[in-house]
């Protein structure tokens, strides 16, 4: 369901930025779920509260179609999100850089594609054009690599 509606998870993460700001360091969208790294501002440690916005901003403009449960049905939830996100204090830049490693190489993980920058909706493509890293990255070439090369 999210790629099939990228352009209003992107509209509706523009719109929790400019009302609650935050730089978005990395992130991955998958049909079934999203990864990213975030940097708040100094002394601001909400997350949750942008979690809900973008949970609430996207589901709100998309028809309800999904199954629901009993629990959720009582609570006028929707059936997209996960009740809870996973939040993570980065220790140091190498902390930094496996996260990020990580959010990029997420949709290998799952076999949605065989090379990180086959995956269009992720923040690796903006990290080849800054030169941070190669189009290649992580990528094996399982036939040279049998081959001896």
């Amino acid at each position: 369901m999210l790629v099939d509606h990228i352009d209003l998870l992107r509209t509706t993460l523009r719109k929790v930025k400019e009302d609650h700001p935050f730089c978005i360091d990395a992130m991955v969208v998958l049909p079934e779920h999203l990864h990213c790294v975030w940097t708040l501002p100094v002394g601001d440690a909400d997350y949750g509260t942008r979690w809900a916005l973008i949970k609430a901003g996207f589901s709100r403009n998309l028809p309800s179609l999904e199954g629901r449960s009993k629990s959720r049905e009582k609570r006028g939830e929707r059936g997209i999100w996960q009740r809870r996100y996973w939040e993570h204090m980065i220790r140091d830049e190498r902390d930094f850089e496996r996260h990020v490693d990580y959010v990029h190489w997420n949709p290998v993980k799952h076999g949605w594609v065989e090379r990180v920058a086959d995956w269009p909706y992720s923040s690796f493509h903006g990290y080849v054009q800054r030169g941070v890293l190669p189009s290649d990255w992580a990528w094996v070439d399982e036939e040279a690599m049998k081959a001896g090369e």
